[in-house]
């Protein structure tokens, strides 16, 4: 049984208290005043939540700022469904929390064998051979050990072109592994969309747009999910803001409408926190053997761990938890101590951050199923330890 997250929070020196459970009053009858229920929520007892993590959760949200929203179900029961405005846009750029639907529409690919893990990308893109990439498969594009986390010139010139898919798909069959494939984890921050999507395209002579949406939103209603979001949907997308320096170069280029309506699949999925939540809603059910995605099979191998304690990703010259296409969650290794999915996760929750501002995850012991968006960007760190704190009150809150 999780331990009661308000009793706890105090003598918890790691996090102390945290934002949501100050001055929460328990009545006779166990029942936590200052949490109602809201639209599809559910009372918290019914899915063996304590309230008092959830108003933690939601404090942690709030004390952040900027536009939000917060979604949570523990297996069929919607436990938190909440927004910082109630009109106005509400469409959010996920950032990387958009690999998972690329993981996702790559798993479904390999379990009917259109494709193979250890297939080499050049079986399906010629043009790709060459320069030391001929080596280069599947499976290692899906454990970031591509050795390609960008093309020539770094991250910067990446994202200048992320919007034009010919132009990137030249970059990378231009580019030069830094490392050889299977070597070492280096987090493919655009290239891993790119790289995906191409041989995803040759292989079912499909969009990976289309595929994407008839696959995964269609089966699911995930009617508010896009892989490049429509010119008429504009006016639903959440503006960027960023509290950092060279914020507002940031802020022109991803709330440009050629940035927000382009196919960018490692980080241009547009989308809701309800939307998001109930794809990993659908996901920690596959592990049960009763989702629409994947059989439990695909999903328990696509959420093996493919690094090791010692290992330093390459790009992010930090430890991060990778498996064959998700981030995994348990305490962080080393340092800087990133855990977004929490300090309190176990490696079998598994999901993806999204630059500290969007994240999704999925914990198939506790059942939740979670989304976060925000448009508020503070700091990479900052940002991912606020989310850490959120994930712990929710993991916290599960009798």
């Amino acid at each position: 049984m999780c331990a009661n997250l308000a009793d706890r929070a105090v003598a918890d020196g790691r996090v102390g208290m945290l934002p949501g459970t100050a001055g929460v009053r328990r009545l006779d009858n166990g029942r936590v005043q200052g949490w109602r229920p809201q639209g599809n929520e559910v009372e918290p007892a019914a899915a063996g939540m304590d309230p008092s993590g959830l108003l933690a959760a939601v404090g942690e949200a709030e004390a952040r700022g900027g536009r939000w929203q917060l979604a949570c179900w523990r297996g069929a029961r919607c436990v938190v469904d909440r927004s910082s405005h109630a009109t106005g846009p509400d469409l959010f750029w996920l950032w990387s929390a958009s690999k998972p639907f690329m993981t996702v529409l790559t798993w479904q690919l390999v379990e009917e064998g259109v494709l193979g893990l250890d297939d080499r990308l050049t079986r399906w893109w010629p043009e790709f051979t060459g320069r030391g990439k001929d080596a280069v498969t599947i499976r290692h594009v899906l454990q970031h050990r591509s050795g390609l986390p960008t093309g020539p010139g770094g991250p910067l010139a990446d994202a200048l072109v992320m919007h034009d898919w010919a132009a990137s798909r030249r970059r990378y069959e231009r580019a030069r592994p830094r490392w050889q494939a299977g070597r070492k984890p280096a987090y493919e921050y655009l290239s891993y969309g790119f790289l995906l999507g191409e041989v995803i395209q040759r292989a079912t002579g499909r969009a990976v747009g289309d595929l994407v949406r008839e696959r995964i939103c269609v089966p699911l209603g995930l009617a508010d999910t896009f892989l490049g979001l429509p010119e008429p949907l504009l006016t639903r997308a959440v503006p960027l803001r960023v509290a950092e320096p060279g914020g507002v170069v940031v802020e022109r280029v991803v709330n440009s409408p050629r940035t927000r309506t382009a196919v960018i699949p490692a980080g241009g999925v547009s989308s809701t926190a309800a939307d998001l939540a109930r794809f990993y809603r659908d996901l920690v059910a596959c592990a049960a053997g009763e989702g629409r995605l994947l059989t439990g099979g695909s999903l328990a191998a696509a959420r093996a761990p493919s690094t090791a304690d010692d290992e330093i990703d390459g790009l992010l010259r930090y430890h991060m938890n990778w498996s064959q296409g998700f981030q995994l969650g348990g305490p962080a290794v080393g340092r800087p101590a990133i855990e977004p999915m929490g300090h309190t996760s176990s490696r079998a929750t598994f999901g993806h951050n999204g630059s500290g501002v969007c994240i999704g995850w999925g914990d198939p012991t506790s059942g939740l199923a979670v989304g976060y968006t925000c448009n508020l960007m503070r700091g990479p760190r900052r940002d991912a330890a606020m989310m850490g704190r959120l994930a712990d009150a929710l993991l916290g809150a599960c009798r």
